[in-house]
């Protein structure tokens, strides 16, 4: 038998247990102000729905389940279709989109929804990223305009401002503009895939390392100078988004940069938080289901995105054969919780969490005056546990301060001592 877990899953400790429990019961508060509502959709999706060609690259890391009972027929495998009809979610996205084409008919127009809940994706673990892990999402289904960014971004970098994070960035682009991008360059429409990965790369491999990747991945000459013409000037050095929009020109389809500046605009006046928010010509986001607004929130204690999302106008359609407006933004719920283990972060409590320690072998009154005691404190609000006492009392006060427990009493046969 293995003690450990599978790679790439881990188990929760009650120290980072007592974060999870509080960061969700913040989401759902923060969230439900704003109007969302909250959903749960299952683990598991039909396959068919998982590989529909909108999870980008996650649709390679999906974790596949086999027929079960009379549907496995063994003796007549012919490919992996043979095998396989469903699979663990890569994401909250695609059940969203499935979700909502199913029970349309009984929500509101808008949609506010508010989702929690484990993803697989079966990739190379690192920091912060893990096979399992949980995933925050909010959505706003039904609303064709800006407002829906607006109120999105809002909420996000509210939830993050009440967990005392300051300082961060967030990146907003389009995908209409990349696109407007690809068609000045004059680069093949089936190309635009590829050149939009290696623009991702401009802030770790520089102008220079995106030229080398773009000509050796056999992009034209003439596409590649245009692209890093724009990149290497000054163009869009102090007003990036009035920049691209004067590069761009007539590529741009009408109202799209003007969008983004309400968006900006908006956001900037009502903010709840102290972050940064900025327009990044080379913000790509991964999936293939975006059609619009992306965005992310960059966070310096993570070095990387903590938070991303978009528009996917087109998903609900696939379902329905009725194009739908749709735009979500996910928390990574694991890298936030990350970065506050790291920097010793303690849940606020209005009433302290309180261990009653008692002796062995204390007679029957003296237990019924600490399970008295023990059931005021929980009737004001407090965490109580009531637990024998060790002989080692320091080393198992150190280990109970550790999972959040901030007060002790202690009875005795004889005295009562705190």
């Amino acid at each position: 038998m293995k003690k450990k877990p599978v790679t790439g899953m881990k188990d929760v400790l009650p120290e980072e247990g007592i974060i999870r429990d509080y960061v969700t019961k913040l989401a759902g508060e923060t969230y439900s102000r704003y109007g969302f509502m909250t959903i749960e959709t299952p683990c598991v999706e039909h396959i068919e729905n998982l590989t529909s060609k909108q999870g980008g690259e996650n649709e390679k890391l999906i974790f596949k389940i086999l027929k079960r009972g009379d549907k496995l027929d063994l003796g007549n495998i012919q490919d992996e279709d043979s095998l396989v009809d469903s699979g663990l979610r890569y994401d909250l996205t695609l059940p969203l989109s499935r979700y909502y084409s199913n029970n349309s008919q009984n929500l509101p127009v808008p949609f506010k929804a508010f989702q929690m809940g484990s993803v697989f994706r079966a990739e190379r673990p690192q920091k912060g990223r893990f096979r399992q892990f949980t995933q925050c999402d909010i959505d706003i289904l039904g609303d064709p305009t800006y407002l829906a960014e607006v109120e999105l971004i809002t909420a996000t970098t509210t939830l993050l401002g009440r967990l005392d994070f300051s300082g961060f960035k967030v990146r907003i682009n389009d995908r209409r503009i990349l696109s407007a991008l690809a068609a000045y360059a004059g680069v093949e429409e089936d190309k635009k895939g590829l050149l939009f990965i290696i623009l991702d790369k401009l802030d770790k491999i520089g102008a220079d390392g995106v030229r080398e990747e773009l000509e050796s991945s056999g992009f034209a000459g003439d596409s590649v100078d245009r692209i890093m013409e724009i990149f290497s000037g000054d163009a869009l050095k102090e007003d990036p988004l009035h920049g691209i929009k004067e590069i761009l020109g007539e590529h741009i389809p009408e109202g799209c940069a003007e969008n983004l500046e309400t968006i900006m605009t908006l956001v900037s006046q009502v903010r709840n938080a102290d972050f940064e928010m900025v327009f990044d010509p080379v913000l790509v986001r991964g999936m293939g289901y975006y059609t619009g607004t992306i965005f992310e929130i960059e966070m310096p204690q993570f070095g990387s995105s903590v938070a991303g999302g978009g528009r996917y106008d087109e998903m609900i359609g696939r379902f329905t054969g009725t194009p739908t407006p749709a735009v979500g933004f996910s928390i990574g719920f694991e890298r936030i919780i990350t970065i506050l283990l790291e920097e010793g972060f303690k849940v606020p409590t209005e009433a302290p969490s309180t261990a009653i320690l008692l002796e062995k072998g204390l007679p029957a009154e003296r237990m019924k005056e600490a399970m008295k005691e023990a059931a005021v404190l929980r009737e004001k609000g407090s965490r109580v546990l009531l637990v024998w006492a060790n002989k080692n009392k320091k080393f198992q006060k150190e280990q109970l301060s550790k999972n959040g427990f901030e007060d002790f009493k202690e009875y005795y046969r004889e005295d009562l001592k705190h």
